[in-house]
């Protein structure tokens, strides 16, 4: 319609300084009444480059997550990135399709917390062949990339040293099985102040479950509460089973924290929400999305680096509330 040609066209719309600034007009005016847009995957593909990041996530609702979605969401836009966001909801099969997904899309590189149960990462090694993969949060020391996290284990050691602090001798501890790295680091920390302050381990205090949930916070109270020395602290790896701990112990008349004091971990909004108030350890959630989005945008500008291994681990918190702590 202009009589021009299509590489005229082409740098037109991406300002070229060669095209005149007349030319640029008639070219954009014309776009824009024509609503044409450009195909950004047949240009990201052209260029090997796309502005586009990858992010895959376990599950959307959480509310660590969301706080680390959100950062990620604005730290990408001030860099220039845009973002696409996929839910795995802990299948393995999903995760997988998703990785496969983003690789098609021709994104510059991605982020990813994995699912509770990964245990296979070649998928992820595969990816991480082709482009540039940060690892957040759930992650996996099989997998040779840069890894944000928080400091789990020195933060459930916290957590359990304040519990020995205010007077309690018999911890227990609900945490997810074995193959959970996070869970782990943070059954280490509650094994490693039980040491350090002599305090014998009780087998009997360790429940595992698949899944951190109020609902099994519940069941796994009630299982507590049958034991012939009952504990006096119970320590849970997610605020949702906290929450069910607290629950139970009102339901029968258990004082919190006289008789058994709860603490949990994430800082989530059900924490101030829940009576008593919930001593839990706050992960900051907008730190870990800045961190990752930086890490990834340097390795996709620098591809040299990004097949060394790194982690990056970040503070926490414990914040002190009633279900710890008598106010005066």
């Amino acid at each position: 319609m202009l009589n021009l040609s299509t590489s005229t066209i082409s740098r037109a719309l991406n300002d070229h300084p060669d095209i005149s600034i007349k030319t640029k007009k008639n070219v954009k005016d014309l776009a824009k009444k024509l609503n044409y847009m450009p195909n950004i995957f047949a240009k990201g593909f052209r260029l090997h480059k796309t502005n586009i990041i990858g992010v895959i996530i376990p599950n959307i609702t959480s509310y660590f997550t969301s706080t680390i979605l959100k950062e990620i969401l604005l730290q990408s836009e001030m860099k220039g990135y845009r973002v696409i966001i996929s839910e795995s909801n802990n299948d393995i099969n999903r995760e997988k399709e998703m990785l496969l997904t983003m690789l098609q899309f021709g994104v510059d590189g991605i982020l990813m917390s994995l699912s509770k149960n990964t245990i296979n990462v070649n998928p992820i090694l595969n990816a991480l062949n082709k482009k540039p993969l940060v690892l957040f949060d759930k992650v996996s020391n099989k997998v040779p990339c840069t890894q944000i996290i928080i400091d789990g284990e020195e933060a459930a050691f916290n957590a359990i040293e304040h519990l020995i602090n205010i007077g309690k001798k018999r911890i227990a501890i609900i945490k997810e099985f074995e193959h959970s790295y996070n869970s782990e680091r943070r059954f280490q920390g509650y094994l490693r102040a039980l040491r350090t302050h002599n305090i014998p381990i009780d087998e009997k205090l360790i429940l595992s479950t698949d899944d951190i949930s109020l609902k099994k916070g519940k069941r796994l109270t009630s299982q507590l509460l049958s034991l012939k020395e009952r504990p006096d602290a119970i320590f849970s790896i997610t605020d949702a089973a906290a929450v069910g701990v607290i629950q139970t112990l009102k339901k029968f008349n258990i004082k919190i924290p006289e008789n058994i004091a709860v603490v949990g971990f994430s800082n989530s909004l059900v924490s101030t929400i829940v009576e008593p108030n919930l001593t839990t350890t706050d992960q900051p959630g907008k730190r870990i999305g800045e961190i990752a989005v930086d890490y990834l945008i340097r390795e996709i500008q620098e591809p040299k680096d990004y097949l060394s291994s790194k982690t990056v681990e970040i503070k926490t918190n414990l914040i002190i509330r009633e279900s710890t702590f008598l106010p005066v």
